[in-house]
């Protein structure tokens, strides 16, 4: 009974385990991939993160205009009360000179505002948070765009991988069915052992290019799994074939190099910007400020603590606060000499930088074309091999070729079928190459 038990809980387990795998496939193409990364990849989450922070520092700013309230409270004992000098005599014969005046415990309350109604800095500062704003906005994008480039290329390279190991799988079946029919030709005394050695090798050398591209499989995967946020034991199913993209291929002529849209120049233009308004708030400082103040204060001394039976008295006031900036030691000039050289510097950056992305953009549409020509090359060169290898798979079938033009012709069919893959895969990585640097995300 305890035996029947034990194999019910196995065969449960297992079943188990086998549902749990199962639903760790998942099918997936291109399209699905990319949007999967950009709404799980953290690196996106911290873009968009970094947006809601800029969000935060203009509300920040702009509660700068907002009036400010304070309250106030304070308790003394005095050791010694004050003293107050007046004239000798002044209320009569010993009156007056050094007279000490106030009680023991004295308390004092109440609040102060003030409301800026003039304040440079603070309008210059919305602008340069404007500025901010835009410069995460971009950021964001462009981790977006490298992100799109990553998963592109992951997913390519696993197309690539997967279709060199059906190739590979399919030579190793051709190269079994020549091993044993050489070896029944062998064993009839009809072929050499010299042709079954060479077949034996050609099959083994096949054998050791699988595994390598299994295991670049495993770990392209890995790497995919990754920029998608799944876990790694999730195993995706490309829906896909990398021949599918043949028909991707455009005309040479309808790429161009335009950098409007290139992340990486909008992102220096913007932290120009930046630095400009950097210069306006700097400049700012040598405006007055002007604010409206009000205050209401009460007071009361005793020498008791019979709070109770204090007499509080008021007082209060409004009126307006100028500030005028005269003489700081020159640190407004030399603070703003510091950003004129640092956008100057940044204008020297943007001029190399503009010529290192034109220089990248030509040579991305330069490997479009060249890879757009080796796939038309391989391809004929594929159809040629294929029908190369069946002339030499007849003639050695009825005994008029050797061994020799035989595994010669199949090398020639598998490296035909790689390279033609290999072609299809340049492309594709060129194009999302060049889309990267042209900036565009879909």
């Amino acid at each position: 009974m305890i035996k029947r038990i034990l194999l019910l809980l196995t065969v449960f387990t297992a079943f188990l385990l086998t549902e749990s795998v199962a639903q760790q496939r998942v099918n997936i193409t291109l399209d699905e991939a990319i949007k999967i990364a950009l709404n799980d990849n953290p690196t996106i989450r911290i873009a968009e993160l970094e947006i809601q922070r800029q969000e935060y520092v203009k509300k920040e700013t702009k509660g700068n205009l907002l009036p400010f309230i304070t309250g106030n409270g304070s308790y003394d004992y005095n050791l010694q009360n004050s003293v107050m000098f007046m004239p000798v005599d002044i209320f009569g014969p010993g009156t007056g000179g050094a007279m000490r005046m106030g009680f023991d415990h004295s308390f004092t309350g109440g609040f102060a505002l003030s409301l800026p109604v003039y304040m440079p800095t603070i309008y210059k500062t919305l602008q340069l948070n404007d500025q901010q704003m835009l410069a995460a906005v971009e950021a964001a994008r462009a981790s977006e765009i490298t992100l799109v480039n990553q998963v592109k290329k992951a997913y390519f390279s696993i197309l690539l991988a997967e279709n060199s190991l059906e190739v590979i799988d399919k030579n190793i079946e051709y190269a079994e069915i020549v091993v044993k029919d050489t070896r029944n030709s062998f064993n009839q005394g009809i072929s050499s052992e010299y042709d079954l050695i060479t077949a034996e090798v050609q099959l083994n050398n096949l054998r050791p290019t699988k595994i390598s591209t299994e295991n670049s499989i495993r770990v392209t995967r890995l790497m995919l799994n990754m920029l998608l946020s799944l876990p790694i034991e999730t195993i995706l199913e490309l829906e896909e074939q990398l021949y599918e993209y043949k028909d991707y291929v455009a005309d040479p002529y309808d790429f161009y190099v335009d950098l409007t849209g290139n992340t990486e120049l909008r992102q220096i233009d913007i932290q120009k910007d930046i630095l400009a308004k950097q210069f306006e708030i700097q400049r700012a400082q040598r405006y007055p400020n002007l604010s409206a103040i009000a205050q209401y204060n009460v007071y009361s001394q005793s020498n008791d603590l019979k709070i109770g039976h204090y007499q509080w008295k008021g007082s209060s006031l409004v009126g307006l606060q100028l500030n005028i900036p005269i003489f700081s030691g020159f640190t407004n000039t030399n603070k703003e000499s510091q950003i004129r050289n640092n956008i100057r510097q940044l204008e020297k950056q943007r001029e190399y930088l503009e010529d290192n992305i034109n220089v990248q953009a030509q040579t991305s549409i330069s490997n479009l074309v060249q890879a757009k020509e080796q796939m038309l090359a391989n391809e004929s060169t594929r159809e040629q091999a294929q029908k190369g290898y069946s002339i030499a798979k007849t003639r050695y079938d009825v005994g008029a070729g050797t061994i020799v033009e035989l595994n010669s012709a199949q090398m020639a069919l598998l490296q035909a079928y790689l390279n033609f893959s290999q072609s299809i895969y340049d492309y594709m990585s060129a194009l999302a190459d060049y889309e990267e640097i042209i900036g565009r995300t879909e």
